[in-house]
């Protein structure tokens, strides 16, 4: 069974980096302690061409252990799960905006 990749695009508007770098640290750490969890891999756009200048690969052993790690909290109106985090996409304080998403690899 291929392993799923979480791709996170994030777009960090100057002046919000330390607090992207800081709660993506949380999120992180958070995951390293939940079942399934492989690997995270966080990348800073070397240049500046448009939004997005943030990218994090999350990397599950199963579909069935991100959706109960990551996806857990998205019925509950504050984004909550029963551990006290926020669902990914809305973990982020703003003007930080989190485009998730889930790939699998086609090609290498």
């Amino acid at each position: 069974m291929p392993l799923v990749n979480a791709i996170n695009c994030i777009e960090v508007p100057p002046g919000s980096e330390d607090k992207a770098i800081e709660v993506r640290e949380i999120y992180i750490n958070y995951f390293r302690k939940q079942p399934g969890f492989v690997s995270s891999t966080f990348y800073r756009a070397s240049t500046q061409n448009d939004n997005i200048n943030f990218i994090n690969i999350v990397v599950w052993e199963t579909q069935a252990d991100y959706d109960t790690v990551v996806n857990k909290g998205y019925d509950n109106p504050d984004g909550l799960n029963e551990d006290g985090m926020k669902v990914l996409g809305k973990g982020f304080p703003a003007p930080i905006v989190v485009h998730p998403g889930v790939f699998e690899i086609i090609g290498n």
